[in-house]
């Protein structure tokens, strides 16, 4: 959420912010209804003032004087309720059009109407080249024995599948190194409830907007997570933090849950967009300070760039567009990873800050040491791993002409020491 004071002062730059982003948000509306509700809050104020006011005198009163004072009070009285029934017509209006006020996106991000806008910021490692004919993962996996997408369907439709035997030893070996190599940074490990209320949903910034992806339980009124970001950021929802435990920094492993919504017909291949999957979710809560939210956007896209140098695979950095940014995030980074059978880089990590704005939707904010104001924390997130996402690189890429696949070093301890995956 925005600082409506903020808005008030720049009111164009919050509309080329939405135009930007592709938000269709009325402003005008917004401070319209935005200066109404402040004078009829002042004038309820007042009115409290000069009732109490009224109430302390009337004691000292002569009789002659009692009966005026009591008529203003009614008087008073009757404006007090006209006044909150403006109020009360008019704040769910403006909460409403405050929920879907986008974060505009910061300077050094580029203007663009989507992902193919996205600019590269550099390449890291060297993209494989064959000297036999390769297979796609799916073609190595069934060979393998290591997925079956069939029963998964039959089981659970579309988008569904099994990870088997090799397959979900690697699953879990790339969840695993990723966790254990956060938790060497410094971070602290996480195991997150993934029903949330929509509080948790709102405060995230995924509610409203995000409704037609995820999975509700209409019945209990909770959601199914579609990442730990939304737990993770929340844990200290509503709650004034001291400056000294600043930052925190997590990391939880989680599965996450998505629908999907609108992606029919699009990349039905494989496991690649999926309903539910596995991953490594990093969290840092820091001071207001813009500063330090650069500092820790930095630090964590190198964590997620850790990962993907210790697997040895070949990707890129890129700078997301304003068309392709979220409602709440002033800038993200993607690491997209090349995959053979896609015949390019694919996103796999999205590293994103969001400055204050899901804090004050969350009302989470920290106690300053010296002046001793509360102010609302930055909070940024980043994929350190998703999983079965991160299978397609690593199985295309560490496969033998023989069909084998050869497992990454840095993976074997989690895998019984085994080097390959073979045919049995």
């Amino acid at each position: 959420m925005i600082d409506i004071k903020l808005i008030r002062e720049n009111p164009q730059k919050y509309k080329d912010g939405a135009v930007n982003k592709k938000f269709d948000v009325d402003i005008d509306r917004l401070l319209e209804i935005d200066e109404t509700l402040k004078a009829a809050k002042q004038k309820l104020q007042n009115i409290t003032t000069e009732k109490n006011n009224i109430g302390k005198s009337i004691p000292k009163l002569s009789n002659n004087e009692k009966q005026p004072a009591l008529d203003k009070l009614t008087e008073l009285k009757k404006d007090e309720a006209v006044l909150a029934e403006e109020v009360k017509y008019l704040q769910p209006q403006y909460d409403e059009i405050m929920q879907h006020v986008p974060q505009p996106a910061d300077d050094g991000v580029p203007v663009g109407e989507d992902d193919t806008e996205n600019v590269e910021i550099r390449k890291e490692g060297q993209v494989r080249e064959f000297d036999f004919e390769p297979k796609d993962h799916v073609q190595l996996g069934l060979d393998l024995d290591m997925i079956d997408i069939e029963r998964g369907v039959k089981l659970a439709g579309t988008r569904s599948y099994f990870l088997k035997g090799d397959g979900a030893m690697l699953h879990w070996a790339v969840l695993r190194f990723s966790m254990d190599f956060m938790i060497t940074q410094g971070y602290l490990p996480m195991s997150v409830p993934l029903l949330m209320k929509d509080e948790a949903m709102r405060g995230t910034g995924y509610f409203p907007g995000s409704e037609d992806q995820t999975y509700q339980t209409e019945r209990d009124g909770l959601s199914l997570a579609g990442t730990a970001e939304v737990p993770v950021t929340a844990y200290h929802m509503g709650e004034i933090l001291r400056e000294d435990d600043l930052p925190k920094k997590f990391v939880a492993m989680s599965s996450c849950f998505r629908r999907e919504a609108g992606a029919a017909g699009k990349d039905t291949h494989g496991l690649y967009r999926i309903h539910q999957f596995d991953k490594v979710e990093q969290v840092i809560i820091c001071k207001n300070s813009i500063e330090e939210s650069k500092k820790y956007h930095q630090e964590i896209l190198s964590n997620s760039e850790a990962v993907m140098k210790a697997f040895k695979l070949p990707y890129r950095v890129v700078n997301v567009c304003t068309g392709d940014l979220g409602r709440g995030q002033a800038q993200k980074f993607d690491v997209e990873t090349w995959m053979p059978s896609r015949k390019n880089y694919c996103e796999t990590h999205s590293a994103s800050r969001f400055y204050d704005f899901q804090a004050r939707r969350m009302n989470l904010r920290y106690k300053q040491t010296k002046t001793k104001k509360n102010l609302f924390c930055h909070t940024l997130n980043n994929t350190v791993i998703a999983s079965p996402r991160v299978l397609i690189p690593i199985m295309e890429l560490y496969q033998n002409a023989d069909g084998s696949i050869t497992i990454p070093q840095v993976l074997r301890p989690y895998m019984g020491g085994k080097e390959k995956i073979e045919k049995k």
